[in-house]
């Protein structure tokens, strides 16, 4: 599994060196390392990343009922697919790499799901949907991935309809004892020597802890979020902190 990440930990380190993280370079990143990403997930979470998206999808669950759901940067389809609990009666992925769609949606037929879940190439900054067409907007761990995040967050409020529900389930950083101490040791030692074991350059993984930098987390977000008009936002921290829950409403 290790070799198998080399690629994807190296483009990485290539995109967040190169100044940026385009479009058409994270397409082709994630074209790379499609058959690898569903156990990169796993490995990055301690295994803990599908108990983040049930509770995720049982916050959506808690305020609304939702008939139709978008799940935007959908990946291989892991929120889609536990977004069926709430019994909708259509969600749409929608993602730039196309080679994660087909598994998505290799992986939908295996599961008999199908005639509930579409999965759709699109990009999060020009949603193909018309204003006001979902009744809650989602992504898990791609809204840091956004070339722009706040033209993405602005296309996930025009195709939410009023009183619609935006979730965004994304790592963050955290703040309290022994929680900060491990996670800044793991992010700045372990990671690293990963790095190197894989690809022989000791900042290759350095992606993660720079992105996840970068990226407006906890009250951040949260402004970030009633700037793009949004309203009720709230947090919900887990695991100590590593990821957290954000969601608001559309008035």
């Amino acid at each position: 599994m290790w070799v198998s990440l080399a690629p994807y930990l190296i483009m990485m380190y290539e995109i967040n060196h190169a100044g940026g993280a385009p479009r058409e370079k994270v397409e082709a990143m994630f074209n790379s390392i499609s058959a690898s990403y569903d156990r990169l997930n796993f490995l990055l979470s301690f295994g803990t990343d599908r108990r983040w998206r049930s509770r995720a999808i049982n916050l959506i669950g808690r305020y609304i009922r939702p008939q139709r759901i978008l799940d935007v940067a959908t990946g291989t389809g892991d929120l889609a697919i536990a977004a069926l609990r709430l019994d909708p009666q259509k969600i749409t992925g929608i993602d730039i790499s196309e080679k994660m769609l087909a598994l998505g949606r290799a992986k939908i037929i295996r599961l008999g799901h199908e005639s509930k879940i579409e999965m759709l190439k699109g990009d999060s900054q020009k949603i193909m949907f018309p204003d006001r067409t979902f009744d809650a907007v989602m992504s898990a761990f791609g809204v840091r991935n956004f070339e722009d995040t706040s033209a993405g967050l602005g296309e996930m409020f025009r195709v939410l309809r009023p009183g619609g529900l935006i979730m965004v389930l994304e790592f963050s950083r955290p703040a309290r004892f022994p929680m900060k101490q491990f996670y800044g040791f793991y992010f700045t030692r372990i990671l690293p020597w990963i790095g190197k074991k894989v690809s022989g350059d000791a900042e290759a993984y350095s992606y993660l802890p720079e992105s996840v930098l970068n990226f407006p987390d906890n009250e951040n977000f949260l402004n970030l979020l009633s700037g793009m008009g949004f309203i009720r936002s709230g947090q919900r921290k887990m695991t100590g902190g590593i990821a957290s829950i954000y969601y608001a409403f559309r008035p």
